[in-house]
């Protein structure tokens, strides 16, 4: 589904991204985690070309999208939808219209047809109750929802999301991660998500993958992530202290 072939980035005189390779299957939910300023979010937008390597290659499916350029990107980015740390709803449109806003600019859909769509997505996220709420008047949680909402109404097949419970409480963090996987389970979107929550990364990640000096240092399934003895992931685990057992209800 999403392949990188020895993608090199630098910026500022650094090797963000050093000889990358590596590949995302469909449907799996593909979790990056890392110290912070190691490329996490660099190999985000490479994902979706708002970046492009100074070398090597990235797939999406049988398109090379590191080489698209102007509507064939185009419609190799309607694959997609995104997760923004902020939830980056418009703060003068009600949820619903912010919902839908993908729908009535990218799509020849009716307004019935729109409105169906959208009340399906509310519902999916627990927002059904909710869409006419200015963004203003709900908690960051439910922003967060709302955004994930308008990111998967034009049913993407690749959700990305980066540090989607950045600045929630445990409780609301852990809501959108089931959120996530939910996402994954139900309609078999293949998710990519970058994160410093190793919490939830290891309840709804199938792989988990550490990101250090431009190399995944480390890929693998919660379990094997949580047992591993490469001294940088050790480190990362102790810090959120997270035993070899790992945590109650990890994948």
């Amino acid at each position: 589904m999403i392949k990188f072939e020895n993608v090199t980035k630098n910026l500022g005189g650094r090797a963000v991204l050093d000889d990358l390779s590596f590949e995302i299957e469909k449907g799996e939910v593909f979790v990056i985690v890392g110290p912070s300023g190691m490329g996490k979010s660099v190999t985000l937008k490479h994902i979706v070309r708002l970046m492009v390597p100074d070398s090597g290659r990235i797939w999406i499916g049988d398109d090379e999208i590191s080489e698209l350029e102007g509507s064939a990107l185009e419609r190799a980015r309607e694959r997609f939808g995104m997760l923004f740390q902020s939830g980056a709803l418009l703060g003068w449109m009600p949820v619903w219209e912010n919902v839908a806003l993908p729908l009535r600019e990218k799509t020849k859909m009716g307004e019935d047809e729109i409105a169906d769509r959208v009340q399906r997505v509310l519902e999916l996220v627990g927002l059904e109750n909710d869409g006419d709420k200015f963004p203003s008047e709900i908690s960051g949680g439910m922003q967060k929802r709302a955004g994930l909402a308008r990111a998967i109404v034009r049913q993407p097949e690749i959700v990305l999301y980066d540090e989607p419970t950045s600045g929630l409480d445990p409780m609301t963090s852990r809501n959108i991660d089931r959120l996530i996987r939910k996402l994954s389970d139900q309609l078999g979107v293949t998710s990519v998500v970058v994160s410093h929550d190793l919490q939830g990364s290891l309840l709804i990640a199938d792989r988990i993958a550490m990101l250090k000096n431009g190399k995944f240092i480390e890929i693998s399934p919660p379990k094997q992530f949580v047992a591993s003895e490469q001294p940088d992931v050790r480190g990362f685990l102790d810090a959120q202290f997270i035993p070899r057992s790992g945590v109650i209800g990890m994948r």
